[in-house]
């Protein structure tokens, strides 16, 4: 089993920046592929960002690339998402998943842990 709790979320200004974490706890953290998703009002949850188990293999949704980076210290069982450049269209609940094996991925059902998500509010 592993528990993950995001934090880091909260309220900004468009053009603004975030650093969310998401600290993993249970099973071997550095084991784990782990991705970052985000789920607006009204609308399905989506894929923002993953990130192998060394940080060596990154993969993006279009609508972040050149704007958020993914990052991980197994050391410290944490992955960041570093959001840049925010805009009001940002406005989620972004969560954190792991996912057992080697290759990022992008789609909810290859994760087998969330954490329970936070706020991100963007204002223009």
């Amino acid at each position: 089993q592993v528990q993950l709790v995001e934090s880091g979320g909260g309220s900004v200004q468009a053009g603004g920046s975030l650093r969310l974490s998401c600290a993993a706890s249970g099973r071997t953290f550095s084991t784990f592929v782990m991705g970052w998703f985000r789920q607006a009002p009204g609308k399905e949850r989506e894929f923002v960002a993953a990130i192998n188990w060394s940080g060596s293999s990154t993969s993006y949704a279009d609508f972040v690339k050149g704007r958020f980076t993914a990052s991980r210290d197994n050391a410290k069982n944490t992955v960041y998402l570093q959001m840049n450049s925010l805009k009001p269209e940002d406005t989620a609940v972004y969560y954190c998943a792991a996912s057992y094996g080697w290759s990022v991925k992008a789609t909810m059902s290859q994760y087998d842990y969330w954490g329970q998500g936070t706020q991100v509010t963007v204002s223009s």
